[in-house]
């Protein structure tokens, strides 16, 4: 769901309470751009980078198909439902201490039974577009969840957006669906595809 560039290079990366924290060069074709950066997990302080971020794809693209701009009461809420292990996470990456970037794996379905799939989404601030920062986000989420009780992980793309369709088969998804005329926005309707990553088996601690 967002428009990014190509692999980033190799990280060091280690564990820290559950989440992965990287510094990392990344570059569109493996060239460096913009010194390094560092993905961690998100808290509460981010959460207005985090919408002003969110805020840019609202008003000028059909990316997000919220028309208008989430409260800070809504966002505080959404925050909640994340932690540093887990099924749900939120990771944010920084570039000479600023947030630029960040994905998120939710719930797909309030059901029970929907319980081991999520939907991921990467939001990278209009100012690091094209420079590789979408891949590392989604590759350290991934990461983290390969490692939860997670067996599927969703993303809808609204089509035409062939830079988030590379992306997403790049790290491992595999178009699934799609649906036409599935949303409304900015006086039009638009087509969405539905993308889908399997993965490894992982000994499940819960009673679903």
């Amino acid at each position: 769901m967002i428009v990014c560039g190509a692999e980033p290079s190799a990280a060091s990366s280690r564990r820290n309470g559950g989440v992965t924290t990287s510094v990392r060069p990344y570059g569109k074709m493996g060239r460096v751009k913009a010194g390094r950066v560092g993905i961690g997990s998100g808290s509460l302080d981010d959460l207005e980078a985090i919408s002003e971020i969110y805020a840019y794809y609202v008003r000028t693209t059909a990316i997000s198909f919220d028309v208008e701009v989430p409260s800070a009461a809504w966002r505080r809420e959404w925050f909640s439902a994340f932690d540093t292990h887990g099924r749900h996470r939120l990771l944010v990456a920084r570039s000479q201490g600023r947030l630029v970037g960040y994905a998120a794996s939710v719930p797909y379905r309030p059901r029970a039974a929907y319980a081991p799939s999520v939907e991921t989404s990467v939001y990278v601030a209009p100012s690091h577009i094209g420079q590789g920062l979408g891949s590392a986000l989604y590759e350290a989420l991934l990461a983290e969840l390969e490692r939860e009780d997670v067996h599927r992980a969703y993303a809808g793309i609204a089509i035409r957006n062939p830079a988030s369709v590379r992306l997403h088969e790049r790290c491992g998804y595999r178009r699934a669906g799609y649906y036409t005329e599935q949303g409304r926005k900015f006086g039009r309707y638009w087509d969405v595809a539905w993308y889908e990553r399997s993965f490894p088996k992982v000994a499940s601690t819960t009673s679903e």
